[in-house]
């Protein structure tokens, strides 16, 4: 997940009426008048997780800690909840967007600058690491999942989740020979090209429909009514500031990490 820092103004400009953004981005909490501190809260632990995860690994690659440390399975497995819980959210916020109608204008502009943005990840790894560049990265698989699921705005609830367990199976124990194009997009394959990050459509569509799921279960109920403004105040509005601006966010901090241990270094030598 290294990332550039072009556009970052216009990127951090988007507000809650564009839906859906970037890893769980800016959802555009369209469905009733008012944010959901909550999913705001939700993004920026998501986003302090990935910080402290790309930390580690940083610190791992350019040979400040022990080499491999950032690559034992506790590490892989939080690379893989912290990236869930992002494609998660972005589940939840289409709902939140758009459950009661799609506006088109809304959905296309948010979905615009994913594809700006993921656009701008795989430029930059080709340049930076042109052996593992990210060719379909988690704001790749965000974009395509939220077109995904514009089919299933009108699905059950039960039927979104079981689509999405069954997805997240089919990508854990499914594996087939396909073209090398369609291994990198929909997953599923035996021979997949090495990536900085990787989240084909089997399985982390999954996760996505997952939390459309239980985003369209908790509205009847009121639950999303209920939580609209809460909790309230300046110290809840400041610590879900990242999560507002969650893309802006995702797409400095590889940079800000990698540029103040390189500082540090040669501070320290």
């Amino acid at each position: 997940m290294i990332l550039g820092i072009a556009g970052l103004r216009h990127l951090a400009s988007i507000r809650a009426e564009v839906a859906a953004g970037g890893p769980g981005f800016n959802s555009g909490d369209g469905m009733a008048a008012g944010r959901i501190p909550a999913i705001d809260l939700a993004r920026a632990g998501a986003l302090l997780a990935m910080a402290v995860f790309h930390v580690g690994r940083d610190l791992d690659v350019m040979g400040v800690t022990a080499p491999g440390s950032s690559f034992t399975p506790a590490w892989q497995w939080s690379a893989r909840l912290i990236a869930g819980s992002f494609v998660f959210l972005a589940g939840v916020s289409l709902w939140l967007g758009h459950g009661r109608g799609l506006r088109r204008g809304p959905f296309l502009r948010r979905l615009g600058m994913l594809l700006a943005a993921a656009a701008l990840v795989s430029l930059a790894t080709w340049a930076t690491f042109p052996a593992q560049w990210v060719r379909f990265g988690i704001l790749h698989s965000i974009a395509l999942s939220s077109v995904i699921g514009l089919a299933f705005l009108r699905v059950p609830a039960w039927g979104c989740v079981g689509a999405g367990a069954a997805m997240v199976w089919i990508g854990s124990t499914v594996a087939v020979d396909l073209p090398t194009v369609l291994q990198v997009v929909i997953g599923l394959g035996r021979d997949v090209p090495a990536m900085m990050d990787w989240e084909p459509v089997f399985p982390w569509t999954g996760p996505f429909l997952l939390g459309l799921g239980v985003a369209k279960a908790m509205d009847p109920a009121g639950w999303w009514d209920r939580l609209r403004g809460r909790p309230a105040g300046p110290g809840w509005d400041r610590l879900g500031w990242p999560g507002r601006h969650s893309l802006a966010v995702y797409l400095v901090h590889q940079p800000m990490i990698v540029g103040t241990i390189l500082a540090w270094q040669r501070l320290a030598s």
